[in-house]
């Protein structure tokens, strides 16, 4: 039985375990924000790599438990002398949230209750007195609930560090025992109870008190009461017997003591039960509080006079009154290589030539002179292909150009110079992939649009060669995509 048991609770947590670094995984549906959207699409998911604190745990201790109501008891009441047993557990340990944990708990142990020790001599007359011994060595699997009252209750302008905790547990379980029971005539098996057979489940509550040894190593003080639910436990023998009728309880109840230690698991500095976020926020707002606010701003100044620092400005002479971006570029609604300022069509693209207007007389009616058409500015983080938010308009002015040409494009993936030759040349197709599938979920027709990666091949800036050391904007300038009529 006691095998079989411990058998149940390792197959149960084996598949807990396995699972640990997969647990917090957000499922991405790919989709990319358009013009109606929010742009939460693009907010990165919570996976393991983003974890902050450790959350799982692994625990064991021992100690005494004592059957405190019940027809014979470890305690000396008029049922039973003070006689002391022993139990153990095991437990693996989630925690959900700062303050709140699920616990797997494998429990064992042999309780020893009524008058005297079962391997001692019995009384001449123990049957006839009914002071007789009994133990019950029993085992059991429980759920537990694992409540962090120190972080619920810490008052948040403490700054000092923590060592203490009180946890409250509750929870429930299987119960499977063996009770003996012993006179003068000898010792004998009264009750058996089987995992998992009707009426071993039990419940069990209690409190611990932890010390926080280090960032991987937790002693615990626990005290649980555990309500068995059966008149049976304690040895007392059949439902009906002389014994079992001495008190009218249905369920024998014990307490168990134990002593434990905790191993917190995972390569984080600190484990999530230990860590209180309002603490940690007011603790930051007194650090900005404190902090000299003297930042001086615009060390290079601003040449061009476009409200851009020159620190962070990507185009250093752009003509006065232009209205730009925020990398101080001067804008290009309509992207036809007319910036706003001197294009008489904001909206329309059109041919330089044409100061950024249509032709009056195309050759062929509904067609814009795409020969020299590149569609530029779309760019990325560093060994990234995902779209970023500061794109999504260049690229709906993008579908709403192609879409009113009928001609053919090449979207083009570029990367900086960082990095090997294949890893850029992966990259490059990666992102010219992406940006081709963002304007054909967005209504550009398939058959307008191919899409090739030329690596490091293709830089905007060529200067920025793998043994010059670049300013990070010609870098991030590099990293683009791209388009080309055919």
């Amino acid at each position: 039985m006691k095998l079989s048991l411990a058998i149940v609770a390792l197959a149960l947590t084996v598949p807990t375990v396995a699972f640990a670094q997969d647990s917090t995984a957000v499922a991405s549906s790919g989709q990319y924000p358009n013009t109606f959207s929010s742009g939460s699409a693009n907010v990165s998911p919570f996976t393991n790599k983003s974890k902050r604190f450790n959350d799982w745990a692994i625990s064991i201790g021992a100690g005494v438990p004592l059957v405190q109501s019940a027809d014979l008891t470890s305690i000396k009441n008029g049922n039973g002398n003070n006689l002391f047993g022993y139990s153990a557990y095991v437990s693996i340990d989630k925690a959900i949230t700062h303050a709140f944990g699920l616990n797997l708990q494998y429990d064992r142990g042999e309780t020893r209750q009524g008058f005297f020790y079962t391997k001692d001599a019995a009384p001449a007359n123990a049957s006839v007195t009914q002071q007789v011994g009994a133990r019950t060595q029993y085992d059991a699997i429980s759920l537990l609930g694992d409540i962090n009252f120190s972080n619920l209750l810490r008052r948040v302008d403490n700054h000092s560090p923590f060592r203490w905790a009180l946890h409250g547990y509750a929870g429930v379980g299987v119960l499977a025992y063996r009770a003996y029971q012993k006179d003068e005539m000898g010792q004998r098996l009264v009750t058996e109870i089987k995992p998992f057979e009707l009426g071993s489940m039990f419940a069990q509550a209690g409190a611990g008190l932890k010390f926080k040894v280090n960032r991987r190593l937790d002693i615990e003080g626990r005290v649980m009461y555990v309500v068995t639910g059966d008149d049976q436990f304690d040895g007392g023998g059949a439902k009906y017997s002389a014994i079992n009728q001495r008190e009218e309880q249905v369920s024998d109840n014990f307490v168990n003591a134990t002593l434990g230690i905790s191993l917190k698991l995972g390569k984080h500095e600190s484990h999530l039960m230990w860590h209180d976020p309002l603490q940690e926020i007011y603790y930051k707002l007194d650090v900005l509080a404190n902090k000299n606010q003297d930042i001086e701003v615009c060390k290079k100044g601003d040449l061009d006079n476009d409200g851009v620092c020159d620190d962070w400005d990507r185009q250093l002479d752009t003509p006065a009154g232009a209205r730009v971006d925020g990398a101080g570029v001067a804008l290009d609604t309509d992207l036809d290589g007319v910036i706003d300022l001197y294009d008489k069509c904001v909206t329309v693209p059109g041919p330089v030539e044409n100061q950024g207007c249509p032709t009056t007389a195309p050759a062929t009616p509904g067609l814009v002179n795409e020969q020299e058409t590149k569609l530029d500015g779309i760019e990325f983080d560093l060994n990234s292909d995902r779209i970023l938010p500061s794109n999504t308009p260049i690229l709906n002015n993008a579908v709403n150009y192609i879409n009113s040409s009928t001609g053919t494009y090449t979207v083009i993936g570029a990367t900086d110079t960082r990095a090997s030759e294949a890893y850029n040349q992966r990259l490059s197709e990666r992102r010219a992939n992406n940006v081709k599938d963002y304007l054909i979920k967005n209504g550009v027709q398939s058959g307008k649009l191919d899409a090739i990666g030329r690596g490091k091949k293709d830089l905007k800036y060529p200067e920025c060669d793998p043994a010059t050391k670049c300013p990070e904007w010609k870098n991030r300038a590099n990293r683009r995509v791209y388009f080309e009529a055919k």
